[in-house]
């Protein structure tokens, strides 16, 4: 699973391995290993919700997402879910999550469990 930050925004990018581990068992995380500290982040599923919710405690960025959404998310051709979330401090917070394309661009980087990329 890859996250990327940016301002109020977070994006989680799901492998199909990821994809049918969170739908199986509603909940999937990586852990990034600073030496003194860590980062862990996790997709999981929470009840009473409609829409993406998210935060941070602990070193730990959890994404919520409706437990519904898992039920046939691996098998549809639905690429992900967007949310906009007014937070406590009057901000909002963009969370996208979203399944894992080949990159269009050369990359070294392993991409043998990710979705075929429908613009190629």
């Amino acid at each position: 699973m890859k996250i990327r930050i940016k301002g109020n925004s977070i994006r989680l990018r799901l492998t199909k391995s990821e994809v049918a581990l969170f739908c199986a068992e509603g909940s999937c995380s990586e852990t990034i290993d600073f030496g003194t500290s860590s980062l862990t982040y996790t997709l999981t599923t929470k009840e009473g919700i409609t829409d993406l919710d998210a935060d941070y405690s602990g070193n730990q960025i959890t994404v919520y997402m409706p437990m519904e959404a898992k039920q046939n998310w691996y098998t549809s051709n639905r690429v992900g879910y967007s949310s906009t979330v007014a937070k406590e401090t009057g901000n909002e917070l963009a969370i996208l999550v979203e399944k894992d394309f080949i990159c269009m661009d050369e990359t070294i980087e392993d991409q043998s469990d990710i979705y075929p990329n429908p613009m190629m």
